[in-house]
């Protein structure tokens, strides 16, 4: 209608408020083909009975809505609004997610999610669905609790042989993985402060080889967990730890993360048991999505961008709200990423 030219799924979402969270994770799912394909055809959920009194299938329509807008190669407008979607959100997550209040995209995202494979099961949550048929992947998360310290050496051997201290193995499914950035360091001088610390994501990755120890604390106990891949999905999400909540405020780690953007092989990540390595002849990822935080830490005070790789073209393009522009994929790796999405490469 105004001349503009756009390419079906690169097309802006309006920011009603303070909605771009949610848009750089709805720009990013209409991107990842079979979650977009499954949600394009209504025919795939139009005859799930949901129990009584549930509304989450209002969100498996509204996103099927809104994606189907997306991909209409006969747009009046190069833009869409998210408006029936969000509004769904804001209802169904008893106003958790609001339109009027900047949020976390990684916790809607694994809300959005978690939720879609809930009404797509018939609030049945053992089921499959496409939700984890996606993004489902597995590891093995080995415990150990610590012993209190003394400085009495029978005390600890005894302690140490008991049953409450021996390592425990357990199978766990997730849906996206949480790198930890080192910690950004203290600046002595004015002339260090322009330095921003950088991190290749292979050392990020190396949490989950299964050999890397990591403390946890709660109020009376520690432990000490390793974590090891045991089944990878064909879309892999990656959430880098930007920020650190406490009582007072949040604070922002400007740490950049190195990444090459196709060819990352999780093989060295996987588990070397014989069965885990047979089951994936494919290991290799390249990136689809790469979802960046601007600005400081703290509801609404940053902003987020989203950088999608548009499949049929080839091309990357970045979003953000009703703002799109080509991009050169080496400005990528620039950003100060915060959600990766991975697409597993079968043709080789």
């Amino acid at each position: 209608l105004d001349g503009t030219k756009y390419l079906p799924g690169i097309v802006g979402l309006n920011n009603i408020k303070a909605n771009d969270y949610m848009n750089v994770i709805l720009h990013t799912l209409a991107h990842i083909g079979p979650f977009r394909d499954f949600f394009l055809s209504e025919e795939n959920y139009n005859k799930i009975i949901p129990p009584p009194g549930d509304q989450t299938i209002t969100l498996v329509q509204r996103i099927g809505e809104l994606f189907r807008k997306l991909w209409n190669p006969r747009h009046f407008r190069a833009h869409v609004s998210p408006h029936e979607m969000l509004q769904a959100v804001s209802s169904v997550s008893k106003k958790k997610f609001k339109i009027t209040e900047q949020g976390d995209p990684v916790e809607f995202l694994s809300w959005l999610l978690n939720t879609l494979h809930y009404a797509l099961c018939a609030g049945k949550r053992k089921l499959k669905s496409q939700v984890y048929q996606t993004f489902q992947g597995e590891m093995k998360i080995y415990t150990r609790k610590l012993p209190p310290p003394t400085e009495n050496e029978d005390e600890m051997f005894k302690f140490l042989k008991s049953e409450e201290y021996q390592e425990k193995v357990s199978t766990s499914p997730f849906l996206y993985l949480n790198l930890d950035l080192p910690a950004a360091p203290l600046f002595q001088d004015e002339l260090e402060k322009n330095i921003i610390p950088q991190v290749p994501l292979f050392e990020l990755l190396n949490k989950f080889t299964g050999a890397v120890e990591k403390e946890y604390k709660t109020h009376r106990e520690s432990y000490v967990k390793k974590f090891e891949l045991t089944k990878l999905p064909p879309y892999l999400i990656l959430c880098i730890k930007r920020f650190t909540k406490n009582n007072f405020y949040v604070e922002k780690n400007p740490t950049i993360v190195n990444f090459p953007i196709k060819d990352i092989d999780m093989a060295e990540f996987l588990s070397s048991d014989p069965a885990v390595q047979d089951a994936h002849p494919h290991t290799v990822y390249d990136l689809i999505a790469n979802i960046c935080h601007d600005g400081q830490a703290g509801s609404g005070k940053g902003t987020y961008r989203v950088h999608i790789r548009q499949k049929g073209a080839n091309q990357w393009f970045e979003l953000q709200d009703l703002h799109v522009k080509d991009l050169l994929p080496q400005m990528i790796t620039l950003a100060e990423a915060y959600i990766q999405i991975w697409e597993l490469r079968k043709d080789e």
